[in-house]
């Protein structure tokens, strides 16, 4: 049956399942105490619960701790943000000086509003025992408050692109002081077209500083980025680039693009599936899918870039304190999704760009455990999964026991769909994407 193919055993979920590794990994690692960290830090990690490092976390420190520039590439879910925020706190926390005005010493860069602001929260929960002070701006709120914190100064100062600059050309952030630059899901920010943004921050940090680069993909766009970013880096890489998380159980199941709310129904039947987070590929698309699943009496939200920032944390927050059990999103408002216990990640709509489906299924199976990603798959899309099955090296196993299941898409395996902007002929210049576009996406 359909259900028995769509559940995966998982471990309870918990502080303990940060650690679920198995004996072999344990062995190959240190725990936390061993990589040196400053004091306080260490304590703020043993009252999260944390011992073991991740891969990420233990390769990455190192290096960090002793000013290297580094290129990180791990899958979603692995602990990146720990693996940046930790050595660059032990870092400012060796000599603490008061903080300046509108001259923050550290700067994270990331490419929506709910990354950054997750980043923001493992900073402060990081520095809980360290007298750091930190902030997150991001455009879709109001800048008065964010100018006001600037003005009394922060340590560390998490941002999206587009409001950064706004900032800087108000005149109220200045990154001079910069010692530490650290760019998350590099490859996002390059999709999202913040390329130019990027060089223009960059230009105005200090040549003196330390940089690492992270990202769960390497395509050749952000080996160009890291090769101007970089001083002669140390490669981290605990997985092969866009390969998907070990844990994480995948399907495809082949349906007619007018009976996918229907199958979706169907499976959301099954109350085994009980944290669930929908992909589309567009705004109303999502909007489309959640007011579907409401008529279903599936308690669900959308997010996405035309959603106000505080709708979105809302709706975050329902999803993360089980208030609904559904949450629809689209690929650029889902890179801050960081929720515990998600069961299942359904592919409404296959991405367009292959390298989205890494991140996308990188919502479950977190921090150790296990997960089920199924994916929806039309025939306009039957090209989109060709793509998929290249980039992750493998076959993408197909579930054929469900009413809408059909031949003719399964036997068809469509042309290349990859998006127009990778096939670039020499010479030809690529359109510029809307910067307002992308800069109210993050």
């Amino acid at each position: 049956m359909l259900a028995s193919c769509l559940h995966a055993r998982r471990p309870d979920i918990g502080a303990e399942s940060n650690d679920v590794l198995n004996k072999k990994e344990k062995q190959n690692m240190t725990n936390f105490t061993g990589l040196k960290l400053a004091q306080p830090i260490l304590r703020a990690v043993t009252d999260e619960g944390y011992t073991v490092p991740t891969p990420i976390q233990s390769k990455a420190i190192p290096p960090l701790l002793d000013g290297r520039d580094l290129l990180g590439v791990a899958q979603t879910g692995t602990g990146k943000t720990a693996a940046f925020a930790l050595p660059l706190l032990h870092r400012l926390s060796h000599d603490i000086k008061k903080a300046r005005p509108h001259q923050p010493q550290a700067l994270i860069l990331a490419p929506t509003r709910e990354l950054a602001c997750q980043i923001g929260d493992s900073v402060r929960t990081y520095s809980r025992h360290l007298g750091i002070r930190s902030t997150v701006v991001f455009g879709g709120a109001s800048i008065r408050p964010q100018i006001t914190t600037m003005r009394r100064g922060v340590h560390v100062l998490v941002a999206t692109p587009g409001r950064l600059l706004d900032l800087m050309n108000q005149g109220f952030v200045r990154l001079d002081a910069v010692q530490v630059f650290i760019l998350d899901e590099a490859d996002r920010m390059l999709d999202m077209g913040f390329i130019r943004d990027v060089k223009k921050i960059e230009a105005a940090l200090p040549h003196q500083r330390q940089t690492a680069l992270f990202s769960a993909t390497m395509p050749g766009s952000v080996q160009g980025l890291a090769g101007g970013l970089l001083n002669d880096p140390v490669r981290v890489e605990v997985a092969p680039e866009a390969t998907t998380a070990e844990k994480v159980e995948q399907s495809v199941l082949f349906v007619p693009k007018d009976k996918k709310r229907a199958l979706l129904g169907d499976l959301l039947s099954d109350q085994d599936i009980k944290r669930v987070l929908i992909f589309t590929r567009t705004k109303h698309g999502a909007n489309r899918v959640a007011q579907h699943l409401d008529r279903c009496g599936v308690r669900s939200d959308a997010i996405h870039g035309n959603k106000s920032q505080s709708a979105r944390q809302r709706a975050l927050k329902d999803f993360r304190d089980g208030r609904i059990r559904a949450l629809v999103a689209t690929d650029i408002a889902a890179r801050g999704i960081d929720v515990d216990g998600v069961t299942h990640v359904i592919n409404f709509e296959l991405p367009n760009e292959p390298e989205s489906y890494v991140h996308r299924i990188g919502r479950t199976a977190r921090a150790g455990a296990a997960g089920i990603a199924i994916s929806f798959c039309d025939h306009e899309e039957r090209g989109y999964l060709r793509d998929i099955e290249k980039i992750i090296r493998q076959s993408v196993p197909v579930i054929e026991d469900h009413p809408y299941h059909t031949a003719e898409i399964a036997n068809d395996t469509g042309p290349s769909r990859r998006a127009p902007h990778h096939r670039k002929r020499p010479g030809q210049r690529q359109r510029r994407r809307n910067p307002r576009r992308s800069r109210q996406a993050a």
